[in-house]
């Protein structure tokens, strides 16, 4: 199918810092090439461990004795290193629930009037509307609890509970626990399941070529007249493997045991270090168990971007004409202000502020305050200032240029008053 000259798909022209693959179907972060390094640091400890499997295979068929790196094992270690690869790629192609930014700031219609524009806690948020002014965050029930969400500058939009903008990426996501670079992508909503699989198998992986490998040494002692020492000389791949497996399971087991504490108390890692529910109530803990089904043993929600759509050039390729579906544009559920049927007008400008003329007000420059720049009233002149100033350009031979015109009222009273006296 040819593309139309006027129109290109959505990951074409996306604002975030993603890369995409097969056509918009693969999104990856902008830290992509991290992968090869991690697939490498998994595959090549598996690699040796099948390479011994194979190794004592044909030995033990000539030899006609057992050994513990047999068929089994090879198949186990093939299946296990596949796994835990699918894992680490659907982590990190996948997207991880980015929220679709706004193409405009949001805007209240005359049917909202529950937003006070003129709290001393609203703020300018755009330099193309500096005249709009919205709260800098809301309040946001939670199971009772009171939760406050920001309004995200670079995306346009008021951030749903748990959702953080990334840095790396350029993108807001929901549920963000961090940006993983051993992976490349946001962990959020979307990819965390896969990602504990994958941090769970990497580190059983540890333990299960760790065990192996001592096993070998301890089974090949016979061969080598009993001796340990001996043995291990014999069997150098295997101690590499030990000392690999011993300083990489400090790592990622260590993640794992961090991120299972998340998952049963509901919390991600950005949460953690940010809030320390540990010294308030956690307002999204429902139980350890009910926390863990959750992750696994919940319908994974569709990712709310179609980066394979058409867009035009004309048209908003980025949160459509409304806004995103989570954006305070959109009608339906409001997350920030904790109600429905609230809609925002499609205009520039807020019904209080429709009836001002802008375009006189930007012309007036010599007077007055410019609305585009947002400075305050330039300060009144000092004619003292400006007397001693006048005085001074005479002084020094000013030339031709004209001196500011001050008007003095007592000056111009006694011109007069003098001009009448000389007429009498």
């Amino acid at each position: 199918m040819e593309e139309e000259p006027n129109r290109r798909r959505l990951y074409q022209v996306w604002r975030g810092s993603n890369k995409f693959l097969c056509g918009g179907r693969l999104i990856f972060g902008p830290d992509a090439g991290s992968l090869f390094l991690s697939t490498a640091l998994i595959a090549g400890p598996l690699v040796g461990l099948c390479c011994q499997c194979i190794t004592k295979m044909n030995s033990s068929a000539s030899d006609q004795k057992n050994h513990v790196l047999a068929l089994p094992v090879l198949i186990v270690t093939v299946v296990l290193g596949l796994a835990n690869l699918a894992f680490l790629l659907l982590t990190s192609s996948r997207d991880p629930g980015i929220v679709p930014r706004n193409a405009r700031a949001p805007e209240c219609g005359a049917e909202e009037q529950a937003v006070d524009m003129t709290t001393p806690s609203t703020e300018w948020v755009n330099a193309a509307s500096p005249h709009l002014r919205v709260p800098r965050t809301k309040d946001v029930v939670v199971n009772g609890c009171t939760v406050k969400v920001k309004y995200c500058d670079t995306c346009l939009l008021y951030r749903p509970p748990r959702t953080s903008h990334c840095s790396i990426c350029n993108n807001c996501v929901q549920k963000f626990d961090h940006h993983c670079p051993w992976v490349g992508q946001c962990i959020g909503l979307r990819n965390y399941r896969f990602f504990f699989l994958f941090i769970s198998t990497s580190t059983f992986l540890c333990f299960y070529v760790f065990a192996l490998s001592w096993l070998n040494i301890t089974t090949e002692r016979e061969e080598y007249g009993g001796s340990l020492l001996k043995s291990m000389r014999g069997e150098v791949l295997s101690v590499v493997l030990i000392v690999y497996t011993f300083v990489s399971v400090w790592f990622v087991g260590g993640l794992t045991v961090f991120h299972t504490y998340l998952m049963s108390t509901n919390q991600t890692t950005y949460e953690n270090f940010r809030y320390r529910y540990d010294k308030k109530e956690n307002p999204y803990n429902r139980g350890a168990l009910a926390n863990v089904a959750e992750v696994f043993f919940t319908r994974m929600p569709p990712s709310l971007n179609r980066f394979r759509s058409w867009v035009s050039d004309d048209e908003d390729a980025y949160g459509g004409a409304g806004g995103g579906p989570l954006s305070p544009m959109s009608g339906g559920l409001d997350l920030e202000m904790g109600r429905k049927g609230v809609h925002y007008s499609g205009g520039g400008v807020p019904a209080i502020l429709q009836g001002m003329d802008y375009s006189e007000m930007e012309k007036m420059e010599g007077a007055g305050v410019h609305v585009k720049d947002r400075q305050a009233p330039p300060e009144a002149p000092d004619l003292f200032m400006i007397s001693a100033a006048r005085q001074h350009d005479v002084g020094c031979g000013g030339g031709d240029r004209s001196p500011p015109i001050v008007h003095d009222q007592d000056a111009e009273r006694t011109l007069v008053s003098s001009n009448e006296n000389s007429e009498r």
